[in-house]
């Protein structure tokens, strides 16, 4: 079996990994299923670096000014962004039981269009998410990553939802 599971800073990101882990992993490891044939893909996407004015890499810089970053800030950026997706998918990897096979991910974009588009090309058999326990306005206007992803993925995907002590913090 081929798992994916969106992972991102957020405490309902790596809940639903934990539950991924608990309640399938250690179930097939333990099961005539046998856990080698089995991997874990955990996948980090960071949002491009923003780009403001006219020109692709204009920022604005005071009314009617427009400034273009140095090579060695934008490469900076790139470089912390690289740094920041490192440790989430380290932390992710310690919740994972060594008897597990995992690797990890890190991608450029829309999070809800990645996802979809990396569980169909690497042929995953299902594709876990967070919920953050949005209500339906918040949906609407800031998007829902598993709301997309369940409408759009060509796998199953399954939204785990924090316990309700967790929700809203």
């Amino acid at each position: 079996m081929r798992v994916i599971v969106g992972v991102d800073e957020s405490d309902e990101s790596l809940y639903a990994l934990q539950w991924t882990v608990n309640n399938l992993f250690n179930v097939l490891i333990n099961s005539a299923a046998g856990g080698e044939r089995n991997l874990l893909t955990l996948v980090h996407v960071h949002q491009p670096s923003k780009h403001y004015g006219v020109g692709p890499s204009a920022f604005p810089a005071g009314p009617g000014v427009a400034a273009y970053p140095s090579t060695a800030l934008v490469d900076s950026v790139r470089k912390s962004q690289e740094q920041i997706s490192a440790r989430i998918l380290s932390r992710a990897l310690e919740m994972c039981d060594n008897k597990i096979k995992a690797e990890t991910l890190i991608v450029e974009g829309n999070p809800k269009d990645k996802l979809c588009e990396i569980s169909e090309e690497m042929k995953v058999d299902l594709l876990f998410v967070g919920n953050r326990g949005l209500g339906r306005i918040q949906r609407a206007f800031l998007g829902s990553v598993s709301d997309y992803c369940a409408h759009y993925a060509k796998c199953p995907v399954l939204i785990v939802k924090p316990p309700k002590e967790m929700a809203g913090q």
